[in-house]
């Protein structure tokens, strides 16, 4: 592979990921205006909230059998405009069951292209010998924030979905068909890996060495799952909890979400240089520490201000644990990356399934404030299973060997 083959892949799959972060904020953030279309009653949004993350769960999983016989840059170029496409018939239906096919598609293909741009990262990361993945999910973040900004023009100007959605699916639709055309798993090349150790450029589930096991897999679909239950809280709590707990105005309880989402960008942007600089267990590390600190904050602050400061530290402390774990997950199973990059995909799912109810059961049942202490807590466990990030998994695996480098081929 050649570096203007590497530096095209790459741009590519930074234009993916900043669709996607375009289209999940569109679907997201209409919810209400979705409800309101289709009459779907308080007793059922969930059941349609729930079914969107089972399954692209159920997509992560047959992404990993179909990789085995297709390169990943083969699903990516179809679930991404598949996904595009399912937006739009979100917001084109009139029938409950229009939009209950669509968020069906929808779930399935964004399992598919999540777990398929994630291993294209991760294998682009290997053929660089340096950490790039962070700025994968920096293009994420960025277009999570241009989705969201779209959503509230199209609601501040009363546009119906089918109006919000069609000029945006219009201009990104054929983007990333045109994108596609250069998106490389990025083999054939070898080099330093994230953390100082020689890496081979395989990744395909068929790829010699690296015969994925769960039990060594584990900590990181943990840490995963932790993540996103802090990342669920902030998402579907912070208004709420700005508001009912620290009594500030309806305008201002929707400032922390956007600021969480600004500061998730900054820290991604610069997130990739601290892992060369520091190595990525000591990025992870400090990421959980700040993020334990936020959520420590926002559970005692005295008001809304002190509340946004909590909300900030989150936007930073958590930005970086998922990029990196997907890049641990390659540098464990170098020759069998694409299994395991689609495995621990799935527990991205389980903690958003599991963060949202979590914390409003405990906050109905106790309190909002000791509800932030339950996240709080699952973010320092990330501490106890920092070393999964490091280059030897032998040394936390109890007694596995370090999965072989692949050869390059």
């Amino acid at each position: 592979m050649t570096d203007a083959g590497l530096r095209h892949g790459r741009a590519s799959l930074g234009l993916s990921f900043g669709v996607q972060g375009v289209a999940f904020a569109l679907l997201v953030t209409r919810i209400p205006a979705i409800q309101d279309q289709y009459g779907i009653s308080d007793g059922l949004l969930p059941v349609f909230l729930a079914a969107v993350p089972i399954l692209a769960g159920a997509g992560s999983v047959a992404t990993e059998k179909v990789v085995a016989r297709v390169r990943p840059s083969v699903v990516l170029r179809w679930a991404q405009p598949l996904v595009l496409l399912a937006l739009l018939g979100v917001g084109a239906g009139r029938e409950l069951w229009h939009v209950a096919v669509a968020l069906g598609v929808f779930g399935l293909a964004v399992g598919a292209l999540d777990a398929s741009m994630n291993m294209l990262g991760v294998s682009l990361q290997r053929a660089y010998g340096r950490s790039i993945m962070t700025g994968f999910h920096a293009a994420f973040s960025l277009g999570g924030i241009a989705g969201a900004s779209l959503a509230w023009a199209g609601a501040r100007w009363e546009l119906s979905l089918l109006a919000s959605y069609l000029p945006v699916v219009a201009v990104l639709l054929p983007a990333a068909l045109v994108g596609s055309r250069w998106y490389t798993e990025g083999k054939g090349v070898a080099g330093k890996g994230a953390e100082g150790t020689e890496v081979g450029a395989g990744g395909g589930s068929g790829s010699a060495g690296g015969a994925l096991s769960f039990k060594l897999l584990l900590p990181l679909c943990l840490i995963m799952t932790f993540a996103y239950i802090g990342d669920s809280t902030v998402s579907n709590w912070s208004a709420k909890y700005l508001q009912d707990v620290l009594g500030s105005s309806e305008q201002l309880a929707t400032v922390p979400y956007n600021v969480y989402m600004v500061t998730t960008l900054l820290g991604r942007a610069v997130g990739d240089l601290g892992v060369r600089r520091f190595g990525a267990v000591a990025v992870v590390r400090g990421g959980s520490l700040l993020a334990a600190g936020g959520f420590a904050v926002v559970a005692v602050a005295p008001g809304a201000w002190v509340g946004m400061l909590g909300f900030t530290m989150l936007g930073f402390g958590l930005c970086v644990i998922v990029p990196q774990t997907f890049a641990a997950a390659g540098r464990m199973f170098p020759g069998n990356s694409d299994a395991a990059v689609a495995r621990l995909n799935i527990f991205n799912y389980v903690g958003f399934l599991v963060g949202s109810p979590l914390v409003g059961a405990l906050g109905d049942a106790w309190s909002y404030r000791g509800a932030m202490l339950v996240p709080m807590v699952l973010v320092l466990a990330t501490l106890v299973y920092a070393r999964a990030f490091g280059p030897e998994p032998a040394r936390y695996g109890g007694g596995h060997e370090r999965p072989r480098t692949a050869d390059v081929g």
